[in-house]
């Protein structure tokens, strides 16, 4: 491993993926209304600007924490996320009873537990916001899978969005890193490796041998688009979106939003991961008609 670990290296990681997230996010946002996917199949961008969801409101929250506490405080997460939700910004509505629960005073752990009759949330929220965490532990994956997985907890109990959560983060981890895998091949081993069994396991592993695949919705047909918003429905397609198209911002987000589904969640999930890589930055116009990142993230220079 070569990704420096000083807090300030670790820190424009996390911001260079968090606006890719945002970039993906809010484009995503645009095509999720029907019939704008025909914007990407025509080579063509909806018109600016774009404004990013809920996805980039929490993923914001947690780089503030890394910046803060140079890991995740799961406390401290929830408060600021609780804190900074924006009614607006098309949260979904489990996330909302947990931060409304947080801001009227109540425990997270108790909030997020007792979603779905105590089973804990299995939706893709968790994943969605999670990359720039990835990117900052991009000198240690099995560190940034751990802390992914404390981070998940916050509002998402169900191990499958644990795991999801964990996925995307050991996939911007080891995308971030100069020395990290060269193909998209090695990219699937790479995740698969560091996250224990599960149905997103299963996915990432269908991902990877569905990379010779040319069709996106023919591979979404298979490992899902986000269409039930469940972690083992989202996080395998926009991996294998990452994984087929490695390197190049914005062929990955491109592929990812042309299979619909949840399409500000995948892109969003794609765009963080492939921003993580050295280079990866999204294209200028495209960062130029994304809503800026908020003032209290550290670093952004908003």
């Amino acid at each position: 491993m070569t990704a420096d670990h000083d807090p300030a290296s670790r820190l424009a990681r996390a911001l260079a993926s968090l606006r890719g997230l945002s970039v993906g996010d809010a484009l995503g946002a645009q095509l999720s209304t029907p019939g704008m996917v025909g914007w990407l199949r025509r080579r063509e961008l909806p018109p600016g600007p774009w404004r990013w969801t809920d996805d980039t409101e929490m993923a914001c929250a947690l780089v503030a924490v890394l910046a803060a506490r140079r890991r995740v405080d799961q406390d401290e997460l929830a408060a600021l996320m609780a804190e900074r939700r924006d009614p607006e910004r098309d949260y979904g509505s489990t996330v909302t009873q947990v931060l409304d629960a947080v801001r009227a005073g109540d425990d997270w752990r108790t909030a997020s537990a007792r979603l779905f009759k105590g089973r804990g949330s299995w939706g893709n929220g968790a994943a969605a916001r999670v990359a720039p965490l990835g990117a900052w532990y991009a000198d240690d994956p099995a560190q940034a899978v751990h802390q992914a997985e404390i981070s998940a907890y916050v509002t998402h109990q169900h191990r499958e969005a644990v795991v999801g959560a964990m996925a995307v983060a050991a996939a911007a981890a080891l995308a971030g890193d100069p020395d990290g895998p060269k193909t998209g091949a090695e990219l699937l081993d790479g995740i698969t490796a560091l996250i224990p069994r599960s149905a997103v396991g299963q996915g990432v592993r269908r991902a990877r041998d569905m990379l010779d695949y040319a069709d996106s919705s023919t591979v979404a047909a298979v490992l899902g688009s986000g269409r039930r918003t469940s972690a083992q429905d989202t996080v395998p397609y926009a991996l294998w979106a990452v994984a087929r198209s490695l390197g190049d911002w914005e062929e990955t987000v491109r592929i990812t939003a042309r299979a619909g589904g949840d399409v500000d969640t995948t892109c969003a999930i794609a765009g963080g991961v492939a921003a993580a890589r050295a280079g990866g930055a999204p294209p200028a116009d495209w960062e130029a008609d994304t809503e800026p990142l908020p003032g209290w993230v550290p670093g952004s220079g908003s």
